[in-house]
């Protein structure tokens, strides 16, 4: 677990601090190292061609309006980040109760798990305003700008819009800061930004995302009515705990009383943890692969065509915009969420409508998640950062484009298993060119290197210490086979990476 802040720790506005790093992404002007980056990228931008796929918020093109946005990401990211306070959840309460608890304005989804909890959230926001519902969506971390955190009807909101937020809260801010033994955390903040967001606006349904573990999380203020728990797997073993069993207790703290559960595929014994909460709180579940679950799947141009079990019957032919079986099991999970929020499965709800359902799975996309942004030779950004998920990513990619050669550009967190992160790559990449982002908590590149030499052997790893030098040695590795030939670069460890490499490839 997280320790507390003591007296010879850094000052919270010190740059090293993890609200840094969390910004650091949305901070291209103020960084050095991204300077960096954005001066030595000139040659990728001219070969990136147009954009291609979802697009992510900018910075904002009025100057005014940019720097009052980045204003406010300094002093959000003058607090502390969440590793450096024990956890709770008294701090936002306090915030929330001043503020009139508009958490309790609307119903709510929430949403935890290891893998896929973002791209699931996506999904289920999109399922939900086909029925004309009006969304808010919270996820975390963002690829590019801090806006994307907090959505409305599927979209970011603007910078204008997350300035005039911040600015309502801020003098509540600094009255619970006097009341309470540590400041309100960068997160903390967020979440009670998104929750009066959506309360401003108004929503008819919050779709909220954890950002770590479930019971202290500070979006766990909310009493979801269905708790959704996507895959659990090993990921900050450190403040979590070290066996799934033990990640599942944290994470079942989401699941309340009456509420539905809708279960993933799980380990067994974070199943039996969940299901045990589940029964403490009289609350139902819906299993995968028992109450629902994906019936079939087969590649298509663009994703794939799957046919789903729900709640309430089958709904076949439905085609989905991402590649992999993992985002099928989304999908899946996803439905079954929104099923469970609208009733259906009892005997007064029927299945909801196969056309909308098929038109808001078409229209889904998860930005960083096996996301192609160039063509000749095709560069795909994937935001693994731990061994399940690279797993996944690495049957995504070789079913979905089957390349004759793949280049790997990995640049991961130092807090990651970066052994069995590489492991899981090994038998698709031909070379891997490692690098790191410009967070403080990037794995140094000669460290990552040494560990992918003992992994894939010195003849396969070349080390380029700056990300926009690893593009390109990483694209000149796969235009090597010529034009024709059918090789890839695939981009991934972590979502700062995919950000930058976003940003370099001009996806903004």
């Amino acid at each position: 677990m997280s320790e507390r802040p003591r007296n010879d720790d850094p000052d919270p506005t010190d740059p090293t601090d993890d609200a840094f790093d969390e910004l650091v992404e949305a901070e291209t002007d103020r960084d050095p190292d991204l300077a960096v980056i954005e001066a030595g990228s000139r040659t990728l931008r001219a070969q990136a061609g147009p954009p291609q796929g979802d697009q992510v918020p900018a910075r904002p093109a009025d100057p005014e309006v940019d720097r009052a946005l980045r204003a406010v990401e300094e002093e959000l990211a003058g607090r502390w980040g969440e590793t450096k306070l024990d956890p709770s959840v008294e701090r936002i309460a306090a915030l929330l109760d001043i503020l009139g608890s508009p958490q309790r304005a609307y119903p709510s989804l929430h949403i935890t798990g290891t893998n896929g909890k973002t791209s699931t959230a996506r999904m289920i926001e999109a399922l939900l305003g086909a029925f004309d519902l009006r969304t808010g969506r919270y996820t975390s971390p963002h690829v590019q700008s801090i806006t994307e955190r907090i959505s409305l009807d599927g979209s970011p909101i603007s910078a204008e819009r997350f300035i005039e937020t911040y600015r309502d809260i801020a003098p509540y801010l600094e009255m619970v800061d006097a009341q309470q033994e540590f400041r309100l955390s960068f997160f903390e903040v967020l979440t009670a930004m998104a929750y009066a967001s959506f309360a401003d606006a108004p929503v008819d349904v919050a779709v909220v995302e954890v950002g770590m573990g479930g019971t202290w999380d500070a979006t766990n203020v909310i009493d979801g009515d269905v708790a959704v728990i996507t895959p659990i797997a090993l990921d900050h073993t450190d403040r979590l705990g070290e066996t799934p069993e033990q990640i599942a207790v944290e994470k079942a703290g989401i699941i309340k009383k009456d509420a539905t559960v809708v279960l993933a595929q799980q380990p067994v014994e974070a199943a039996s943890v969940m299901l045990k909460r589940a029964v403490e709180v009289d609350a139902t579940v819906a299993r995968e692969g028992m109450e629902f679950g994906v019936l079939s799947r087969e590649v298509a141009v663009g994703g794939q065509m799957v046919t789903l079990r729900g709640l309430g019957g089958e709904y076949p032919d439905v085609f989905l915009p991402l590649h992999g079986a993992h985002q099928a099991h989304n999908a899946a999970v996803a439905l079954a969420a929104v099923e469970a929020f609208f009733g259906v499965g009892s005997e007064q709800a029927r299945s909801l409508d196969i056309d909308t359902i098929r038109s808001a799975f078409a229209a889904v996309s998860s930005p960083g998640r096996m996301e192609v942004v160039r063509r000749s030779p095709t560069v795909v950004l994937d935001a693994a950062h731990n061994p399940a998920g690279a797993h996944a990513a690495a049957e995504a990619v070789t079913e979905a484009f089957g390349f004759s050669r793949l280049v790997g550009v990995v640049g991961t967190s130092d807090d990651k298993d970066v052994r069995g992160f590489l492991e899981a790559f090994e038998p698709i990449f031909a070379e891997v060119v490692v690098t790191r982002n410009s967070s403080h908590r990037a794995t140094d590149p000669d460290e990552l290197a040494a560990v992918a030499v003992e992994v894939f052997g010195a003849e396969r790893v070349q080390v380029e210490p700056r990300l926009d030098d690893a593009l390109e040695a990483a694209i000149t590795l796969a235009e090597e086979e010529g034009e024709f030939s059918g090789a890839g670069v695939l981009v991934t460890g972590s979502v700062i990476t995919v950000g930058e490499a976003r940003m370099l490839l001009r996806r903004s």
